[in-house]
């Protein structure tokens, strides 16, 4: 009887699926999809129209929702059509979402107040001022979050611009350096535009879509934005030699962000071997180890063989070391972000930069004092993945130089009033400046401002171990 209720149960569903799966066929639209839409599969009789920019950004209208393609993605030329369009059109409250962009950011302009609203999940250098002059907002969120964003629709997407490489003799475009939660944004928007532009290296990966899930393209020949890749200097170089000399063994597998001292160590990697990467973003540093054989990524549990990551962020020559080059997969950041896959890796080394950390531990990130700088990130993501290393030789550290651009101290005893604290002092393991390293890790308060202060520029540690009394009750302590 059990036997025969399943069968009809089994049956039933049946019947319903392939119902639902003619009504799909005959009507391939994306909003008929039961789930997020998967934007890989052609869909039957329809292609997206081309059209100029100025024409595919009319669908736009007051109080819409639109997702903004990011970083070395940005599609500049749809984000300028965009813009003189709502202020021709007289639209209003149009929220536009995005981790940081390139370029003039045009649409947080003053005369753009009222029309646009920028919401950043990380914050760039264009839209500092605005976030931080109240005509654009913030949204503090793990990196590794952003796409339940979308997929759980606690945020509704209606149309999304996004910049692809252009389709091959499929009909299949990538999402080219950028896919991070771009992949999350497009299953659920229900309109995309896509600037397409044979500059974006094709890459492999989660960053693949079709043709036909794009409603409207527009073709594009700008050269993608750039990082000036500058010299390291002494105090970044000394950093990035404590870090490669005692903190990275053969075998690791990195994570870094961006900027000069991920470079720094880097630079000092060249005897390592059988170095693997799986980071959310990654730049021009890895090249020369790849040809060098350092970077073989042959020891990673996860995508053997291969560069992981969600972005990339650099110069025309990491771009073309990118295009059609299956030893980097670009995947979306809920993955790669994810410290249950990261934990897997082999001595997972997560290098990541700070802004001031508190005798007790507390790591500021985002802000200086109550003025936003750029966001959450994927720090705490690989923070806990490396501490939470199947292997038990996973290594959090964060770096940075012992003072700032004005000569104060970044190893303070409170953190400025109105600074955010990213990463807690539980999660703290190594703090690392050109003075040296501090292990943080299972030690007491005491102990953690005695290895602070020892760290710490010269000049500072006389009044820190003061304010370490004043504050503690006892001196610091090995």
């Amino acid at each position: 009887m059990t036997a025969t209720l399943l069968k009809q149960g089994r049956l039933a569903f049946l019947s319903r699926w392939l119902q639902q799966g003619t009504k799909l066929i005959a009507n391939p639209r994306r909003n008929f999809y039961l789930y997020s839409p998967e934007p890989f599969h052609p869909i039957p009789d329809k292609d997206p129209e081309w059209k100029t920019a100025e024409e595919a950004v009319k669908v736009i209208t007051s109080g819409m929702r639109v997702f903004v393609h990011g970083c070395a993605a940005t599609p500049t030329v749809l984000l300028d059509a965009m813009t003189t369009f709502g202020k021709e059109a007289k639209l209003h409250n149009v929220e536009i979402f995005h981790i940081h962009t390139e370029g003039n950011a045009v649409y947080t302009e003053p005369d753009c107040e009222g029309i646009f609203r920028s919401n950043s999940f990380f914050i760039g250098a264009n839209c500092r001022k605005p976030v931080n002059d109240g005509r654009a907002d913030f949204t503090p969120v793990f990196l590794s979050e952003i796409p339940h964003l979308f997929r759980r629709k606690i945020l509704s997407l209606d149309v999304a611009l996004i910049q692809v490489s252009p389709p091959d003799n499929h009909g299949f475009c990538t999402l080219g350096p950028s896919v991070d939660c771009t992949r999350a944004a497009i299953q659920n928007a229900k309109y995309i535009i896509a600037q397409v532009n044979p500059n974006m290296p094709r890459t492999f990966g989660d960053g693949v879509i079709h043709m036909s899930h794009c409603d409207a393209m527009v073709h594009v020949t700008d050269p993608l934005p750039e990082i000036s890749m500058g010299e390291c200097t002494e105090v970044e170089t000394k950093i990035g030699k404590f870090i490669a000399d005692n903190l990275v063994h053969d075998g690791a597998t990195l994570q870094m962000g961006i900027g000069s001292i991920p470079d720094a160590v880097l630079a000092q990697l060249g005897e390592h071997r059988d170095i693997g990467i799986h980071t959310e973003m990654f730049s021009d540093g890895v090249i020369d180890l790849v040809y060098k054989g350092v970077i073989t990524n042959s020891k990673k549990v996860i995508q053997t063989g291969k560069i992981v990551s969600s972005f990339a962020f650099g110069t025309k020559k990491l771009y073309n070391f990118m295009n059609n080059n299956p030893f980097v997969v670009m995947c979306d950041v809920a993955f790669v972000n994810n410290t249950a896959i990261i934990c897997q890796n082999p001595r997972v080394t997560a290098i990541n930069s700070c802004v001031e950390v508190d005798l007790t531990g507390q790591v500021v990130s985002d802000s200086i004092g109550t003025r936003m700088y750029s966001g959450v990130g994927g720090q705490v993501d690989f923070i806990r993945g490396a501490a939470l290393g199947l292997d038990g030789q996973g290594k959090p550290i964060l770096a940075m130089p012992s003072v700032t651009s004005k000569g104060d101290s970044k190893i303070v005893p409170f953190i400025k009033k109105g600074a955010g604290v990213v990463t807690t002092r539980a999660h703290v393991h190594y703090i690392v400046t050109e003075y040296g390293i501090a292990y943080l890790f299972g030690k007491n308060l005491r102990q953690r401002a005695y290895e602070l202060i020892r760290i710490a520029h010269p000049d500072f540690r006389e009044e820190l171990e003061k304010e370490t009394f004043e504050r503690l009750k006892c001196m610091p302590s090995p």
